[in-house]
């Protein structure tokens, strides 16, 4: 192979990789050892994890940890959805395609929009990729993105568009926690807001839509807790004209952080500008139910320079997790379910109050809200060394909000261990 490539030596093809990181390339792994005494390692390793224990964490900040029924697991492996992940050969991939189109109606129910596709990595991706779509559809280069969006969200949307010439205005918060309001510059190609947005308060997305549309541009609404879709209204019936966001709630583990899935949708007009793939439903030859790749817009494919994206996967395996959680759970348990974790905040807020701890902002939130805990990084880390994971400090993406910690209180999470919580942060 170095012979057919034209490199004399390992050394003369690796010599662009600095001298620095090749030192620590080396893997430094033990000797082989018993298939006993292996688990017995990774099981000691992962007693250690204390997001593994249920109750014993409060943290969110864009991942969610949620009781996923035994049966999604069960169901997600069976062979009808394992005979092709590829949905490009619609005769051995039934399973699959019908998997990726139920995902995208049970999406489109939950944002109030036209059309959702496939493919997206994780709510950050799905993030940029509807700013990019909004550029297309608009032929505009700036954005205006509320500062209440995802810190790592942001990070990925400055990637996309670094190249591209786009400029980013940051929308400040209010004294609420939420998007102020402001007139939209004529040359905008989208409004940006997450809602709940990363500090847990819930956006009213209408006024935004309204200076959106007066602009010319689109009003793009993500959400990191998908969960929340099934009380709030949806951000297709509030002004957006994109949804995006998060669907790891739904069934799927938080596994060290992914794999995840993304989702997307978009009012019906602009379906071409979608990125990745959408499956849709038609009869075979027989006059029988069947289901195929309607649109795709890959850069594979015949698009070439003209492709929406490049997003090459279909996360069928998350997708179809989330598919079947959904319809697990359905309409009434899923919104039981929500509401069962809004009580649960509402009940943690007051907690705080009463032990006089104060609320960052007081506006309406879901299941997320961010406190002021003074000494919190000495109180944060003595929690941990007893086994209590306090939540997310906002320190850690915000120099500017010492002190500030982002409280996540899922159905996992029970009321006596928020009084143990609210009882040593107030100490």
């Amino acid at each position: 192979m170095l012979a057919c490539i034209g490199a004399s030596s390992i050394e003369e093809l690796f010599e662009s990789v600095p001298a620095s990181l090749q030192g620590r390339a080396g893997l430094k792994l033990p000797s082989g050892q018993a298939e006993r005494a292996v688990l017995r390692h990774v099981r000691g390793l992962g007693a250690r994890n204390l997001l593994a224990k249920e109750g014993a964490h409060f943290l969110g900040a864009g991942a969610y940890a949620h009781y996923i029924p035994a049966a999604v697991d069960a169901l997600a492996s069976r062979g009808e959805f394992a005979t092709a992940y590829t949905p490009y050969q619609a005769e051995v991939a039934q399973g699959t395609l019908q998997a990726i189109f139920e995902f995208q109606t049970l999406v489109c129910q939950l944002t109030g929009l036209d059309v959702a596709n496939a493919s997206l990595y994780d709510g950050a991706s799905a993030t940029a990729e509807a700013a990019l779509m909004a550029m297309r559809v608009t032929r505009r280069r700036r954005l205006c993105v509320s500062a209440g969006l995802h810190p790592h969200y942001r990070h990925v949307l400055d990637t996309y568009t670094r190249g591209l010439g786009a400029a980013i205005d940051t929308l400040p918060l209010d004294a609420h926690g939420c998007t102020s309001t402001a007139a939209v510059p004529e040359d905008a190609a989208a409004v940006l807001l997450q809602s709940p947005n990363f500090f847990g308060c819930v956006e009213d997305l209408t006024p935004h839509a309204t200076a959106a549309r007066e602009s010319g541009a689109l009003l793009i609404g993500a959400t990191t807790e998908a969960l929340a879709l099934a009380l709030l209204r949806p951000p297709g019936d509030l002004g957006a004209d994109v949804a995006c966001g998060e669907g790891q709630s739904f069934g799927v583990p938080l596994s060290f952080g992914g794999p995840f899935v993304g989702y997307m949708a978009s009012r019906q007009k602009h379906v071409r500008q979608l990125p990745g793939r959408l499956i849709g439903e038609t009869v075979d030859a027989d006059g029988k139910r069947a289901f195929v790749m309607t649109l795709t817009t890959r850069e594979q494919h015949i698009r070439r320079e003209r492709a929406t994206s490049n997003i090459c996967t279909n996360q069928g395996l998350m997708a179809l997790r989330a598919t079947i959680y959904l319809a697990l759970l359905g309409r009434r348990g899923l919104r039981e379910l929500a509401r069962a974790n809004l009580s649960l905040a509402a009940y943690a807020r007051r907690r705080f109050e009463a032990a006089g701890i104060e609320l960052v902002y007081d506006g309406p939130v879901f299941n997320e809200f961010a406190v002021r805990v003074p000494g919190l990084a000495e109180k944060h880390a003595a929690l941990l060394e007893r086994g209590l994971l306090a939540g997310f400090a906002l320190e850690r993406t915000d120099p500017k909000r010492r002190d500030q910690l982002l409280v996540c209180t899922t159905e996992l999470v029970q009321r006596s261990e928020i009084d143990r919580l609210v009882r040593e942060l107030a100490a």
